[in-house]
């Protein structure tokens, strides 16, 4: 089959597109004929280093992704060949602690597409039944399969994590990310006030355009004024962050007393100032998180099909322009998702 695969760690020289191995399928498990898959950045992680991820080289790339099912066990009750499904990432070892008590996101052995075993940036996987969930209607392949990694990401934060409120406000840093434009649709979609902020006028603009409520500009406001100045001097109740360093303060200084900060990446750094008489003075919860266990995925699936959701998508590439898609994440310029087409 044909794959996008690193075959070791550096620039967009080791990754290649040839042919790699059918993946064997086992029983309880399901070979899914994939359509459609997104970039994310640990994709681009995992091309320059993969430090401190067990993988073997070659690898296949790719997180999520969505398609068909190619073969399933005879006795399967809840699939069949020929039906539109998108994946869970996360594989669990069904067995520790967590797994037992239905959060498989903490499991101590987790495996994860594209960063532990062979990912989606391939013609084929093939992964057990229980990651695979049937493909909400009125979405393309391609918008379904953003949903396996940002959205999910997005749904546990704002409403597992920091239990977001229809009547509350919140602040989410970096709109034009994937993650961060999935938390605007679903707090929008809930009936929370979002006010987003970004360094580019015009993803401000395109933010407003989807729901947006205030939009500020990182490069050229205060952040944290201009939220007191948006909320009447409260401050926001939540704060979506997956920033880190540069942001930290201001994310700090514009949580309402009580409020809660939820945050799921450090792209600009992951040591910022603790500023903890902040923290237990104004008694702020901050919150860590990453991706969703099954029933959130599937409460994400039954949500989007309720509300009608479409995954904001920048560009679509095919299997073979996978040098320009990477190109186009680390550039910071897209909004949205970076697909890719596999036929």
């Amino acid at each position: 089959m044909k794959a996008a695969y690193i075959v070791g760690h550096g620039g967009n020289e080791v990754v290649k597109v040839g042919q790699r191995p059918l993946p064997e399928r086992h029983a309880g498990h399901v070979r899914v004929r994939l359509h459609a898959a997104t970039i994310n950045r640990v994709d681009l992680y995992m091309r320059d280093s993969g430090a401190g991820i067990t993988h073997q080289l070659p690898q296949i790339m790719g997180l999520d992704g969505a398609g068909t099912v190619d073969e399933v066990d005879p006795d399967e009750p809840l699939l069949k060949p020929g039906q539109a499904v998108l994946l869970h990432p996360g594989i669990g070892c069904g067995r520790c602690a967590f797994c037992q008590r239905g959060e498989g996101v903490l499991c101590v052995r987790m495996s994860l597409l594209g960063e532990h075993r062979d990912g989606t940036f391939a013609q084929f996987v093939s992964v057990p039944a229980g990651n695979v969930f049937p493909m909400p209607a009125g979405l393309s392949f391609t918008e379904a399969a953003a949903l396996g990694v940002n959205h999910l990401t997005a749904w546990r934060m704002l409403f597992t994590k920091a239990q977001l409120k229809p009547w509350e406000t919140v602040l989410v840093f970096g709109i034009g990310g994937g993650v961060s434009l999935a938390a605007l649709q679903l707090a929008r979609l809930s009936g929370s006030r979002v006010i987003v902020t970004s360094r580019d006028d015009s993803k401000l603009e395109r933010a407003r355009a989807l729901g947006a409520d205030h939009a500020i500009n990182g490069r050229t406001q205060d952040v944290a004024k201009s939220v007191m100045a948006a909320t009447g001097g409260r401050g926001v109740d939540v704060v979506f962050e997956n920033v880190g360093a540069a942001v930290w303060s201001s994310a700090m200084k514009s949580l309402v007393r009580g409020g809660r900060l939820v945050t799921c990446g450090a792209t600009t750094g992951d040591q910022p100032p603790a500023d903890l008489r902040r923290i237990f003075i104004r008694q702020l919860q901050i919150l860590g998180s990453t991706l969703g266990n099954f029933d959130e995925f599937r409460d994400l699936l039954d949500f989007v099909e309720r509300t009608g959701l479409k995954p904001v998508i920048d560009s679509e590439y095919t299997l073979d322009q996978v040098h320009a898609a990477l190109d186009r994440i680390e550039s910071g310029a897209q909004f949205g998702k970076v697909a890719l087409r596999i036929d």
